[in-house]
């Protein structure tokens, strides 16, 4: 005779109990390693809720399930399932890994445009969110309707929760725009503080017509970018983790004193190596010889950089770099390995690498960081510039106040005003300032069209995302889906140097 310990339905319900026991304690115990690395124990409150949804069941989770509306069980099942994918989601893009797109060629030819990125959070450690209530897999904005992905309060305070590793020189980093704090929404590139600069820099010189000054322009331009609503769009504020997303090259790091002498890049006196992706524009002379595109392309020169000067608009410039205006001059930008190859093209005369001065906004004024601080850097011949580093004093005086001063206001949130000669930091007297925070020096290998920490100053830490472990997809924005659209050969590339 079967005992009632023996029948099926018991070996059933027995064995559905231990899976149920098996599910609790492995997501029990995931649940508990992730709470030991955020460190925030009072999430713990939480564990007794998993271990409802598994083997008490006091709330009735599944009540969909014994519903008698077959309607109710469709709707909710996929309901229960989007929610569950979602929360996924979030939880992953948050702390291990997100998508990223290449959308610029500033880091061309080491990262290409049409590029996607599966970016590591975990790497330098993955920030706890600053605006927590958020949607997963968008940005900042909705698509279509437009409005905020996410809700601006409440708002964390910056903290970052144990890494692997600690950022090296020369690492290729995704991070938070640090000039995105404030944007035009109609136009975002470039980014607000050089479009205040320049309506402001435009007015004072065209209309005023007097000598520009930092203060001046700022004033002037701040009020003009904010009328033309019509161009500009509304002007919004956005808090840090959902600024736009950036890639570029560290170069320099907290503590480094960094200096660029013609396009090389000095840390602490130290020419730095040059990687073979870095590239800068060339104008390249020919005997009357058309350069196709088609010859162009097989040299690894995208549509978009391959560019025919207008000699007539340009011509005092093309004399003045010793070209020749009655020929075909064109402009893209070379690697070493292209710069040789093209010398070898039939009919290229010369190649002048592009000078800094050549597409200035205003007499000798260039953009570059910090905007109307008076210190006659370029784009090529920068610095030399301190790099905060987290604990490190620096004296506030004429020359120090426009280089830090967004660091100190922006990045770490203090009161911060200048008047009749005098700083002060809080309402308080001050001659220094300590940093709270480490710093970092972003560069694109596209030397000259990347707009970078030479247009936009430093990368606080508190802005960086992750580290590019690999590209997963190339697409190429100027082949066709069947005439090498996908670039199968970057599939896996390791995109983290």
């Amino acid at each position: 005779m079967t005992t009632e310990t023996n029948t099926p339905q018991h070996n059933s319900r027995f064995n559905h109990a231990r899976k149920q026991w098996i599910k609790a304690v492995f997501w029990c115990l995931i649940y508990i390693l992730f709470i030991i690395w955020l460190g925030n124990y009072w999430w713990l409150l939480v564990l007794p809720i998993i271990f409802d949804a598994f083997i008490t069941k006091f709330i009735p989770w599944t009540w969909w399930k014994n519903s008698k509306s077959k309607t109710v069980r469709s709707i909710m099942s996929w309901v229960d399932a989007i929610v569950f994918a979602l929360i996924a989601v979030y939880l992953i893009n948050n702390y291990l890994f997100q998508n990223y797109q290449i959308p610029t060629s500033s880091l061309e030819k080491t990262l290409l445009v049409g590029d996607f990125l599966a970016v590591s959070k975990a790497s330098y450690g993955p920030r706890v969110p600053m605006t927590p209530f958020s949607f997963p897999l968008v940005q900042n904005t909705f698509p279509i309707i437009n409005t905020n992905s996410y809700l601006e309060k409440p708002q964390i305070k910056y903290r970052r929760l144990k890494g692997l590793r600690e950022i090296k020189r020369n690492d290729i980093v995704v991070f938070n725009f640090p000039a995105g704090d404030t944007i035009s929404f109609n136009v975002q590139n470039p980014d607000y503080y050089t479009n205040v600069y320049r309506e402001g820099l435009a007015y004072v010189v065209g209309v005023l017509q007097q000598e520009p000054t930092a203060e001046l322009c700022y004033s002037n331009g701040r009020e003009i970018v904010h009328s033309k609503k019509d161009y500009y769009g509304e002007t919004l504020y956005r808090p840090v983790d959902r600024r736009e997303n950036y890639v570029k090259r560290c170069v320099g790091l907290p503590g480094d004193t960094l200096k660029i002498v013609n396009n090389q890049i000095y840390i602490d006196g130290k020419a730095q190596e040059k990687f073979p992706g870095i590239q800068f524009s060339y104008f390249i002379q020919t005997d009357g010889t058309r350069l196709s595109r088609e010859a162009m392309s097989k040299l690894n020169i995208s549509n978009e950089d391959f560019w025919e000067i207008n000699n007539s608009q340009w011509y005092e410039q093309i004399l003045k770099l010793g070209l020749n205006p009655n020929y075909p001059i064109y402009h893209f930008p070379l690697t070493e390995e292209t710069y040789n190859k093209i010398q070898n093209v039939t009919g290229v005369t010369k190649l002048v690498i592009e000078p800094d001065w050549f597409f200035v906004f205003y007499k000798n004024t260039e953009d570059v960081y910090p905007l109307g601080g008076g210190t006659n850097w370029s784009r090529d011949n920068y610095g030399p510039i301190y790099i905060p580093k987290k604990g490190s004093t620096i004296a506030l005086n004429p020359q120090t106040y426009p280089i830090y001063e967004r660091c100190i206001r922006n990045f770490e949130g203090n009161k911060l005003e200048a008047r009749n000669g005098q700083y002060f930091i809080n309402d308080k007297p001050a001659t220094s300032y300590t940093f709270r925070m480490d710093y970092y020096w972003m560069m694109g290998d596209n030397r000259h069209k990347s707009a970078d920490s030479r247009s936009w100053g430093f990368v606080p830490e508190d802005h960086v995302v992750g580290s590019p472990m690999f590209v997963w997809l190339s697409l190429n924005k100027d082949k066709s889906l069947f005439g090498g659209k996908i670039r199968f050969d970057r599939f896996f590339k390791n995109a983290s140097r």
